[in-house]
This record gives structure tokens, C-alpha cells and sequence, in this order.
């Protein structure tokens, strides 16, 4: 299927659910028919699978919760990172479920998703927003706990040029981060490019979508990856 198609099978199944927003899983496999850079991860329907699917990926593992009723995952204590070991695993995957019982009680749990721990690197956000009169909007910034802080982040209408996404990235104040900052190695700037168009891409071809966002996308010398999706729908 093509990157519509696999959106389209999540979007009515979304709208059948009565969810304004796609699961974990469901997100990821709509950014990935778009080529865009996530880990290794699978969805555990239960601890029993958790297990199994960390061994297969290899530790250190992250761990979120999947549920219809919880989008914003960490307010409800849904994300371990830096899982280590399967006794770690077993603890955190209790841990979820009881902190995500505790905030949200109605929320019902269809598992936790798995995904491979990534390295060090740049935390950058990539982001888009449909707006009612220009349509689609795209967005590139420094990211992850500081995208609040200093908001440093750039603007275009989609569709977008390889021209226009470079200049983006030369519009942040951070982009001195990218190059190579006292030392570190200078960021695959080609990757983190072709995120920003894929994102752009994705949400021009489905007037469905509301809102996509990528934070953090991570950025080193090997490449980029978005560690944590997000897609709410009109």
C-alpha cells in the first residue's frame, strides 16, 4: 500500500472508534509508508510479548502505553526509557498500567508499544498543523523538553523545496547544534531534510490529517530519527 492507503485504513478505523488522533502503532506505520526514520518497535498486546519483543530487539528498550483514551502519554505516566533488562521490564510494564490506570481510569489499555533505544544526537522537532485558511503548515525546530523554552523554531506553507528546507534549517538560532558544536559530530543534514519533506508530503496528500508531530527527531552523523510520533486528525 502507499502511503495514503495505509493512512486511509487508520483514519476509518479511528473515525469508527470515535478517536480524533491515531494510536502509537498506527502513527508509525503511516510515517513509515512515507519513508520517514523511526526505531525498531513493535506493539505487546501483553508482558509476555513485551518480553519476547525486547530480547528481539535488544536492550536497552523504550516502552509507551497504547490506549484510544490517552493521547499526551507521559502526562499519565505511559513512557519508561532506558529499559535495561527483563526484570526492569517486567517492573516498568506494571508501572504503566498502574500510573495510566491512576490518571485516567477509563482509559482502556490495548498493550505497549517497544522500541529500540536510539544514541546521542541532536534533538530537533519536526511539526505540521493545517490551517483553515493556507492549509497546511509546516514546522522545523530545536526540540524535545526545550521546543517550549526557547521556541525556536521556522515556518512554510507546504508543498515545500529542497531550497526552502534548507533555508529552515539556517533559520533556527540553534542551527549551530547541527554543525558540529564544540566537537560533536556534524548532524546528517540530508536526513534531517528529507524528514521534513516527508512530513510535509504527508500531510498535503491527506486533508484528514490535523496535526503531525515528530519530537523528538533525533539527529547525529548517521542520520535522523523521530523517536516519538504524533497525528491528530481534522
Amino acid at each position: 500500500m502507499n502511503g495514503r492507503e495505509v493512512f486511509l485504513k487508520y483514519y476509518h478505523l479511528a473515525r469508527e472508534e470515535n478517536r480524533g488522533f491515531l494510536l502509537e502503532h498506527e502513527a508509525a506505520e503511516v510515517c513509515l509508508s512515507y519513508q520517514l526514520p523511526l526505531p525498531e518497535a513493535e506493539l505487546a498486546a501483553n508482558k509476555e510479548e513485551a518480553i519476547s519483543i525486547a530480547e528481539k530487539l535488544g536492550y536497552p528498550v523504550v516502552m509507551k502505553v497504547v490506549s484510544p483514551q490517552v493521547l499526551h502519554k507521559s502526562d499519565v505516566g505511559g513512557v519508561r526509557v532506558g529499559i535495561q533488562a527483563r526484570e526492569q521490564l517486567v517492573e516498568a510494564y506494571d508501572a504503566i498500567v498502574e500510573s495510566v490506570k491512576q490518571h485516567s481510569p477509563e482509559a482502556q489499555i490495548r498493550g505497549q508499544v517497544i522500541a529500540k533505544m536510539a544514541g546521542e544526537g541532536v534533538e530537533t522537532i519536526v511539526g505540521l498543523k493545517r490551517d483553515e485558511v493556507f492549509g497546511p503548515v509546516v514546522m522545523f525546530g530545536i526540540g524535545g523538553i526545550f521546543v517550549e523554552v526557547y521556541q525556536d523554531v521556522t515556518f512554510r506553507l507546504c508543498p515545500v523545496g529542497e531550497k526552502e528546507v534548507e533555508d529552515m534549517l539556517s533559520e533556527v538560532k540553534g542551527y549551530k547544534l547541527l554543525g558540529g558544536f564544540r566537537g560533536k559530530p556534524k548532524a546528517d543534514m540530508d536526513a534531517l531534510k528529507k524528514v521534513i519533506l516527508a512530513v510535509c508530503a504527508l500531510g498535503t496528500e491527506n486533508p484528514e490529517v490535523g496535526s503531525v508531530d515528530l519530537n523528538p527527531v533525533l539527529v547525529n552523523g548517521e542520520g535522523a530519527l523521530a523517536l516519538d510520533t504524533r497525528i491528530v486528525l481534522q
